[in-house]
């Protein structure tokens, strides 16, 4: 039974390529629906090499993007998937056993490649990490969603981000379960723009709106690990660059 995949884009293009083919590869895609922030790169002319793609120009905040690519959904469930993320080998083939009775979404666990990093210690205290964010805030990196949990979503405007724990407080609201999956995941990988000062202070200041929000202030407690994430990705790639 194949499926619709929703996702957000804006000047994608320097995962797109990698991110496509493992979503192909992986999952029975009836149509991908693609909501773009008005993209000026390569986004677009990548998007057009594959199959069932519908392309939707948006201006608007995260939020605003989320819901309207659920109103173009048209089947049971749906998949969001990031731009910047890569789907595992048989991705859907380890999520569908999880799509239950009762289950309102289902996330793929996310790994974040750390460059230069073999301590097999610190990778297993930040897929905890992971875990816990994404109990405390959602996640949309590769989350499958019941899609008539959905359909009357109003996201606030204002979230640029804690839009993905909007919709999963949401879920929870209507008396579904959000699990993390144990087998599927993708691997997370943020372009270098993100690790540049300006990235970090631009999406900080976004996830602390976010936080005051949606009053998640306990998500708070894991900011020294994403501190020390952020310091070993500068470290790392330094190292690389070399």
């Amino acid at each position: 039974m194949s499926m619709d995949v929703v996702m957000l884009t804006k000047n994608s293009e320097v995962i797109l390529d990698e991110c496509l083919d493992s979503l192909y590869q992986s999952f029975p895609v009836k149509n991908l629906i693609i909501v773009d922030g008005l993209s000026t790169d390569q986004t677009l002319r990548i998007l057009s090499k594959y199959p069932r793609v519908n392309i939707f120009s948006h201006r608007g905040t995260r939020a605003q993007a989320r819901e309207y690519g659920i109103q173009q959904v048209s089947t049971e469930w749906f998949l969001y998937l990031d731009s910047d993320v890569i789907l595992c080998k048989d991705w859907y083939r380890h999520i569908e056993p999880e799509l239950k009775d009762g289950v309102g979404a289902v996330w793929g666990i996310i790994y974040e490649p750390i460059p230069n990093m073999r301590s097999k210690t610190i990778l297993k205290h930040f897929n905890y990490v992971y875990r816990l964010a994404f109990k405390i805030r959602g996640g949309c990196h590769d989350m499958m969603v019941r899609t008539k949990l959905v359909r009357d979503i109003k996201i606030p405007d204002r979230l640029h981000a804690y839009e993905d724990q909007f919709i999963m407080d949401w879920i929870q609201r209507k008396g579904h379960e959000v699990c993390i999956s144990d087998l599927a995941y993708c691997q997370h990988k943020r372009p270098l723009s993100d690790w540049h000062w300006r990235g970090l202070v631009k999406n900080s200041t976004a996830e602390f709106k976010g936080m005051v929000y949606t009053k998640k202030f306990k998500y708070f407690l894991l900011y020294p690990s994403f501190l020390l994430f952020a310091v070993l990705q500068f470290v790392g790639k330094y190292k690389v660059k070399r």
